[in-house]
């Protein structure tokens, strides 16, 4: 189980009755996204901005489906304003957020958003999970789908990048 964990959690997300993916391209989410856009039963929507797909789950959600959203933590800081509609109407959140800025980073424009979106998330009300190992990976997703939809609330998971690998810098 633990060497495929993105196979886990989208095996997850497909028990939870997820049927839009929004995402912005994202290499730690490439998994996920591949799987999304080769099940018939979901519909992956590439966004041009994060809080996009705040919208389209909300969208979702008023149209009678379930909705995740894949960003990284760079991303989060983009959401902020738009965190406030599922907030105020009541409506389910499920985002999946790559970590950055931590474990093995190389880029350190990546490190202040990576250390914020933590605190950032929970100050703007989302309930926040963290995932560092593998084995984690389905059950925690599993069981903030179950927060989000039972009782309609904003629920981020925090993928780390030490689960994810660090990325590399290419000369």
């Amino acid at each position: 189980m633990t060497q495929h964990w993105p196979d886990d959690v989208f095996e997850a997300l497909r028990r939870a009755e997820i049927r839009q993916v929004g995402y912005v391209p994202d290499a730690g989410h490439a998994r996920l996204i591949e799987r999304a856009h080769a099940d018939a039963e979901m519909r992956a929507v590439v966004l041009t901005t994060e809080e996009e797909g705040i919208a389209l789950a909300a969208g979702a959600w008023l149209g009678g489906t379930r909705a995740v959203l894949l960003m990284q933590s760079s991303g989060v800081g983009n959401c902020i304003n738009m965190l406030s509609l599922p907030l105020n109407c009541r409506m389910p959140l499920l985002a999946l957020v790559t970590m950055r800025g931590e474990w093995g980073e190389f880029n350190p424009w990546q490190v202040p958003m990576g250390s914020a979106t933590p605190a950032v998330l929970e100050r703007m009300g989302v309930q926040v999970r963290r995932v560092e190992r593998a084995e984690e990976a389905a059950e925690t997703v599993a069981a903030a789908a179950a927060l989000a939809f039972d009782s309609t609330v904003p629920v981020a998971v925090l993928l780390s990048q030490r689960l994810i690998g660090a990325k590399l810098w290419v000369r």
